[in-house]
């Protein structure tokens, strides 16, 4: 499948392992694409990242990013939902943090524990962001996978990045519009 993959977005594949390896992540998951399309430069995706004024607020996309993995990835809605049930997830995770650090729900290790060698496996939301990607590619009848392609994935499939994304002002509609020129100016 990588073969229909073209530089950027072999490129964001490559960073995402990057920053998955950095964290100390057991594999690559959804939020790990979304930090290496944040410090891509000059490709399609980083153009509607910076249409969309998405590139002067990289930082709070990434703080949003760390706050979901201090809740154990779960998102805003699912903190939400739990809070009408009576469940505090902030309470939760400051019991926990207070007993095994900072940090101790997100799954990181800071220790080098758990490192290994070899190819780091993708999470099953990795994989499928990577599969929407290509079906978003043949669906636009664009003729390889572009970063862009990997970042509408994101956008529209529900989860931690497509809500730190909206939060940011970048929906699924907003990207299209911009990089197809569906009303706004069309990315090159």
């Amino acid at each position: 499948m990588f073969e229909r993959f073209t530089k950027d977005a072999r490129a964001v594949v490559r960073g995402a392992v990057e920053h998955a390896e950095g964290a100390g992540a057991g594999s690559v998951d959804t939020e790990h694409l979304l930090l290496a399309l944040l410090e891509r430069e000059g490709s399609r995706a980083s153009f509607a990242l910076a249409a969309l004024g998405l590139a002067e607020r990289r930082g709070a996309v990434r703080d949003a990013l760390a706050e979901a993995r201090r809740r154990a990835g779960l998102s805003q809605a699912d903190a939400e939902a739990l809070a009408g049930l009576g469940i505090d997830v902030s309470e939760i995770v400051a019991r926990v943090e207070e007993v095994h650090g900072v940090g101790a729900m997100s799954g990181d290790r800071k220790d080098g524990a758990g490192r290994w060698s070899g190819r780091r496996s993708f999470a099953r939301g990795a994989k499928e962001i990577v599969e929407k990607a290509l079906r978003i590619a043949v669906a636009r009848r664009d003729r390889h996978v572009g970063d862009e392609h990997i970042l509408l994935a994101l956008a529209v499939r529900p989860g931690i990045p497509a809500e730190v994304l909206a939060d940011h002002g970048v929906t699924y509609e907003a990207l299209i519009r911009v990089l197809y020129g569906e009303g706004e100016a069309k990315a090159g």
